[in-house]
């Protein structure tokens, strides 16, 4: 259930109007890195939580409230930098309204320009947000990635936060006002949080790579192939051990062509690098099957399901008591 709360989770003000900011401010309203997308992609992740891993479920569920939050912060200002846009518009009699309200040549030819590279902003819209990124194209479910298992879903909920801040970073550029910038730097810090949120839950599922439950053939996990000619960059990606654990390291394939050939196309590739066998590693997808597998089908109540007490008390959903 949603209960809507009159006041902004940050008060935002705009200094004066400023229709061309506005649009390019659409882009966290109904773009493809917005708040929207952030709410509805925690929304649905939520979902497959909400029985299997209650902590996450709430987690999930709070982050997506806060970014319906930062949806009406955003759409609030843009509706103040289009302040007196709406009321011209409606001045039907006047031949020339909005011109009247732009001061000099300058203004008059950017606000033409920007209707121009946005039609539905102003003419459909009347001075209101519309769910479009700043190009006018329209917000889209395909925005939204959910994968239904958590390891997966919390990295790109981490993804998302990155490009979140960086759109955010970039719109202060474009911005001389001083409280819009207030305001973009409050949504800036938020995103910095949630990654952090999100990077903290993905610990907490041990283990968690790789993602999901299949560990991957150990002959091609930790090799590197030199697909380019020319000088070539080394470094922790694809030299000494880089993120393997202690006693593995990467294999620099320096010539690809010459290893495909005496390996009949990697058929007969050994391991190297990495610290276990194929063997091994088909032991630990089964493995890593029963322990997923489990996770989920004993946190499912037996016979009839319920998705909530009332009043909810505890983060787990109902008939708990029953689960073995």
């Amino acid at each position: 259930m949603f209960h809507h709360v009159k006041e902004l989770q940050f008060n935002a003000r705009v200094s004066h109007p400023d229709p061309r900011f506005a649009a390019l401010l659409l882009e966290q309203f109904g773009g493809g890195n917005g708040e929207l997308k952030a709410a509805m992609q925690y929304f649905v992740q939520a979902f497959g939580a909400r029985q299997a891993y209650p902590e996450k479920y709430d987690m999930l569920m709070d982050i997506a409230t806060e970014e319906l939050s930062h949806l009406e912060i955003v759409g609030a200002t843009i509706t103040m930098l289009l302040d007196g846009i709406n009321g011209e518009l409606k001045n039907a009699a006047e031949s020339n309204p909005i011109m009247k309200m732009m001061d000099g040549k300058t203004p008059k030819e950017e606000l033409i320009h920007q209707a121009l590279m946005n039609p539905q902003f102003l003419v459909l819209s009347g001075g209101n947000p519309q769910l479009t990124d700043s190009q006018g194209t329209p917000w889209s479910g395909a925005y939204v990635n959910a994968n239904g298992d958590l390891t997966v879903d919390l990295r790109s909920d981490i993804a998302a936060e990155s490009r979140a801040k960086i759109v955010y970073e970039y719109l202060q550029k474009f911005t001389d006002d001083p409280y819009v910038k207030e305001t973009l730097g409050f949504l800036m810090t938020r995103e910095i949080s949630h990654f952090q949120v999100f990077q903290a839950a993905l610990d907490s599922i041990q283990p968690n790579f790789p993602p999901g439950v299949l560990q991957g053939d150990p002959r091609f996990t930790h090799a590197y192939f030199n697909m380019s000619n020319g000088t070539d960059a080394r470094g922790p990606w694809n030299q000494g051990q880089g993120p393997w654990t202690t006693g593995e390291q990467w294999e620099y394939i320096e010539d690809p062509l010459k290893q495909v050939v005496e390996t009949r196309g990697e058929l007969d590739k050994p391991v190297v690098g990495a610290g276990k066998s194929p063997e091994a590693a088909h032991k630990l997808d089964k493995e890593m099957s029963r322990k997923r597998s489990t996770e989920v089908k004993s946190a499912m109540p037996k016979g009839d399901n319920q998705w909530s007490t009332y009043p909810q008390e505890s983060l787990q959903s109902p008939k708990s008591a029953e689960r073995s």
